[in-house]
């Protein structure tokens, strides 16, 4: 990612001429200055990166606020910027409290506020960039639904939602969440998807043979597994996993509910971790109602040999930052990246992420 805007920030942020009755008039693009930015746990470094590449290359500086259970990442971060030969203070670590965020906020100097976080979290920073007239741009939590329609090739739908579910041990904001299979591949999805996840070998993380690593923290596993017990004890069937291992370290197995339906935690909320959402629909128009049926918008995608009707659902159909057509989705540097509703507001990468922290300024040169 740094490589990328090295690259392209200078093509991307160039004056933009406007033909209009001046001499000259066209839109520049100049930074705010300094940032707050508040990152997360589960990709301690790609995600201050993600922010700091574009935000720094369009001339800001930036405060890192990380999670206060990753601080050598965080100072880490800090000294490869410093290592690079870059300005003192270009990225300022910054070691603080949940409870002294508003302060930052409200100080003069800051001039805008990224965060990637909770939906809770991205609405109690939201709503202090809203009070003291901050821009703001906040990546949070997702239920991103994957459509599997009748002419898939299972294959190609297997390996994607094992990949898209199972990355990180499922404590992505970007990860599959939901899987909507229609009637007629329902049970070979279901088949052959818990036979993917059944391989999964819980270990030490540095053990070269384990394929399951614990999650990060005990609460979080805790709160994923009632997340599975009320969903069963409202009806939905527990194919593999649920049970609590007797194992040092907070893991969890892979685990796959069926029969899931709306009013259960599996159907409503962001399940962060290694269980897998199955809900059987009967054809494509409830496929997509399904899908839409969730107060969030980060990622989608959907799976079918026809790719013009999957591109059509991609655009069209699936409400989301980003639909991905036969693959799980992923953040690309050359690719904006964010969401809608409860999953954010405003992008980071791409073309478009890189001018979120600037000034969109207009020049108009007339005649003397």
């Amino acid at each position: 990612v740094c490589e990328y805007y090295a690259e392209n920030a200078e093509r991307m942020l160039a004056n933009q001429p406007i033909e209009t009755e001046y001499i000259k008039s066209y839109v520049a693009y100049r930074p705010y200055g300094v940032l707050l930015s508040i990152m997360p746990w589960n990709f301690p470094f790609w995600q201050v990166f993600r922010f700091a590449a574009s935000a720094l290359m369009a001339g800001n500086t930036a405060i890192l606020k990380h999670a206060n259970c990753v601080p050598q990442c965080a100072l880490a971060c800090e000294r490869l910027f410093l290592d690079a030969g870059s300005p003192p203070h270009l990225l300022q670590n910054l070691f603080i409290h949940h409870d002294e965020i508003e302060e930052i906020i409200s100080n003069p100097v800051i001039k805008g506020v990224a965060l990637t976080g909770s939906t809770r979290a991205g609405q109690i920073v939201g709503g202090f960039a809203g009070k003291y007239l901050k821009p703001v741009v906040l990546e949070l939590g997702g239920s991103d639904p994957y459509v599997v329609l009748e002419d898939a090739n299972m294959d190609t739908v297997i390996n994607a939602c094992v990949g898209g579910k199972m990355l990180n041990v499922g404590q992505s904001c970007i990860g599959a969440k939901r899987f909507i299979v229609v009637e007629k591949r329902h049970e070979e999805f279901v088949e052959r998807y818990s036979s993917q996840l059944r391989q999964y070998k819980m270990g030490d993380p540095s053990d070269a043979a384990t394929t399951l690593a614990p999650m990060a923290r005990h609460d979080l596993r805790d709160e994923l597994h009632n997340q599975v017990v009320s969903s069963c004890d409202k009806g939905a069937q527990l194919v593999i996993g649920g049970v609590v291992p007797d194992h040092p370290g907070a893991f969890y197995p892979p685990t796959v509910l069926t029969n899931v339906t709306k009013g259960m935690s599996a159907y409503d909320e962001e399940l962060f971790g290694p269980v897998a959402s199955i809900i059987r629909v009967q054809d494509v128009d409830e496929a997509l109602f399904v899908a839409n049926d969730t107060a969030y918008g980060l990622g989608g995608a959907v799976f079918t040999q026809d790719l013009a009707l999957g591109e059509r659902i991609a655009e069209r159909g699936i409400e989301a930052g980003a639909v991905f057509v036969n693959d799980f989705v992923k953040s690309d540097p050359r690719l904006p990246f964010g969401g809608i509703n409860l999953s954010g507001l405003g992008r980071e990468l791409g073309d478009v992420g890189i001018k979120e922290f600037t000034n969109t300024k207009t020049i108009v040169v007339a005649s003397a």
